[in-house]
């Protein structure tokens, strides 16, 4: 069993940074790809960015060039650093991760980020 906590959230004008923490704890050991996830009111969860064991990163479209994902070997923690953001990246952004061995997938609860025009 894996549990992440995802921190970091917060409330920013446009063109301004932030940065999302998830600390992951439990069986960390056994954590593949991780990544971040978001969902606006009314909208779907959608995949913002991942990055895989071996640290190769992949990004939305409407992200590439201003977020950057990255990953802490020793602590199993991922990142999330936000720049020039803009009112449309306001969402809950979860963290996730998968199993090496079941890919059973893990979230976490979620932190608001809210970018005021």
């Amino acid at each position: 069993q894996v549990q992440l906590v995802e921190s970091g959230g917060g409330l920013v004008q446009a063109g301004g940074s932030l940065r999302l923490s998830c600390a992951a704890s439990g069986s960390t050991f056994r954590i593949n790809d991780m990544g971040w996830y978001r969902q606006a009111p009314g909208n779907q969860r959608e995949l913002v960015a991942t990055i895989s064991a071996g640290r190769s990163r992949d990004y939305a479209d409407s992200v590439k060039g201003r977020f950057t994902i990255s990953r802490d070997s020793a602590s199993k923690n991922v990142y999330l650093q936000m720049n020039s953001l803009k009112p449309e990246d306001t969402a809950v952004y979860y963290c996730h991760a998968t199993d090496l061995i079941s890919n059973r997938e893990f979230w976490g609860r979620g932190t608001q980020v809210t970018v005021s025009s």
